[in-house]
């Protein structure tokens, strides 16, 4: 291994009676590329920030170039030449790119002479790593491929050597991956060291030298990532052997449960995001819907669940019409049989603040099952939320832990579980695995597949071709708002591709 950038020995950390880390000695080489990947709350993102400086350690000892280091807030870690890009975005919205690199990294009162170092700063840094961003856009106007560029940036105006990325493909199209790639393997070039937290195991594969595995608070493996494989990282993070394909027989497709027809949706701004679209989904069937993100796919799925109103078209659930150009509302539609798993489970899908079981009822507390004469009945509710946890490995199984509390996965598998147990004729579901580990999507994926089984339909937006292309028995391709191809689940990445890109295949071969 080449020189240590960075050492852990001994690390603990508990919450509560939760032991997040145990006991984990890890070693990272300086100028290589260093993966850690475990399942949603393995302890992956609290290792980190107590290297962040974000937590400090219970017991453990840290070391920064050789020499023993007191990491006991962010600004430590950066003055050691730490620096972190987190999962979600520390960016101040309506600044500009510039103003959020100097923020609090400031020189003077009046910041000229520090806008200045800092512009001519970034226009190096842009040059030497390929960091191209617009030093004077309002970060708010970015795509959040450029928005994590200005992360990266960010980390390395303060001079950081030692870059630790959370989830960095969590929010990127395959494209934005790719380039993030290439930005990361200039950066080991240069003789930065980079440590990369994600689920992603070909992206493990594709990117890093050596990578560490971690399961339920300890580090159980570290393997030089050329002779390792993929299948078996995955049985190390999830301690058994995990399927890696979606296992599914020919979906046995019956009546129409949901027709739209010349759908047109506008966003916020009054630009056209839906432009006339028309599809059905018939029942026992998943369709998919594949694109780059921010072609209409978010605001089609907010309609047709009643959250954005439509500018005109028609929807049909169960050969019912729906209004969704004026009174239709999510209950409304609930109770007609139409589940929805939004894509922003932080904004739309949960209250944080609430505990696991009051996260669990949440748009369905008005069910006779939950209710004693006017009042709810917690009782009840706890132990439906017990059933639940139960039912889908949801981790901790505590339903009065606060959801914020809860991994990323575990909070994904609680809106999953709501929606899924109301027994819905149609499942609506936005980025269905997002941010979740391997063992965490093979039983998502099962429980679609089931859903499917049932004989209920089920509409899958997804920015993962593979998992588009494994789940769905009918491909849907979007394009600057509207449906540009449908294509059956052999379709290629290629072919796919092209058609995400606005270029017809048939044009293509041409």
């Amino acid at each position: 291994m080449a020189q240590a950038a960075i050492e852990l020995i001994g690390i603990n950390k508990s919450f509560g009676a939760v032991r997040a880390n145990r006991d984990i000695n890890l070693e990272i080489g300086r100028g290589t590329i260093h993966g850690i990947v475990g399942e949603n709350g393995a302890g992956k993102s609290t290792l980190m920030s107590i290297l962040y400086g974000f937590y400090q350690a219970d017991s453990g000892e840290i070391r920064v170039g050789g020499q023993p280091a007191s990491i006991k807030t962010p600004n430590d870690a950066i003055a050691l030449g730490i620096g972190m890009v987190h999962q979600h975005f520390m960016l101040v919205d309506n600044f500009t790119v510039l103003e959020n690199v100097i923020l609090g990294a400031e020189s003077d009162a009046l910041l000229k002479k520090s806008i200045a170092k800092a512009r001519s700063e970034l226009e190096r840094l842009e040059r030497e790593y390929g960091l191209e961003v617009d030093p004077d856009a309002v970060i708010e106007e970015l795509p959040v491929g450029l928005q994590q560029r200005v992360e990266i940036l960010k980390a390395l105006y303060r001079g950081a050597e030692i870059l630790i990325l959370d989830e960095p493909t969590g929010v990127l199209t395959p494209a934005e991956a790719d380039h993030l790639f290439r930005i990361l393997g200039q950066l080991k070039d240069q003789g930065k060291t980079v440590v990369l937290i994600t689920h992603k195991l070909r992206e493990i594969m594709a990117i890093t030298d050596t990578v560490s595995v971690m399961r339920q608070g300890t580090m159980v493996a570290t393997r030089e990532t050329r002779k390792t494989t993929v299948e078996e990282l995955a049985e190390l993070m999830v301690g058994r052997r995990v399927l890696l394909r979606v296992e599914k027989g020919e979906a046995e497709a019956g009546a129409v449960k949901l027709a739209v027809k010349n759908l047109t949706v506008r966003d916020t701004r009054g630009v056209t995001m839906v432009d006339d679209i028309s599809f059905d989904i018939r029942a026992g069937e998943i369709v998919g819907i594949a694109g780059v993100a921010g072609n209409g796919q978010s605001e089609l799925l907010e309609a047709i669940s009643g959250i954005r109103r439509a500018v005109s078209g028609s929807v049909m659930l169960d050969g019912k019409p729906i209004d969704l150009t004026g009174a239709a509302d999510p209950g409304e539609l609930r109770d007609r049989g139409l589940a929805h798993v939004p894509e922003d489970r932080h904004h739309v899908g949960l209250v944080l603040a609430f505990e696991e079981n009051e996260n669990s009822i949440l748009g369905y507390h008005d069910d006779p099952r939950y209710l004693k004469g006017p009042f709810l009945n917690i009782d009840a509710i706890r132990n439906d939320a017990r059933d639940k946890i139960a039912k889908y490995d949801i981790r901790p199984a505590d339903c009065r832990l606060k959801t914020a509390n809860f991994s990323g996965g575990n909070q994904q598998k609680i809106v999953l579980a709501r929606e899924m147990e109301q027994d819905p004729g149609v499942l609506i579901v936005g980025q269905p695995t997002r941010g979740v580990d391997v063992g965490a999507i093979e039983f998502i994926h099962k429980r679609l597949i089931a859903m499917r089984d049932q004989g209920k339909a089920v509409l899958v937006v997804s920015v993962e071709l593979d998992e588009i292309r494994s789940l769905s028995d009918r491909i849907l391709v979007m394009f600057a708002g509207r449906i540009v191809g449908e294509r059956g689940p052999e379709a290629t990445e290629g072919e796919l591709g092209l058609l995400m890109a606005g270029i017809e295949h048939q044009e293509a071969a041409e």
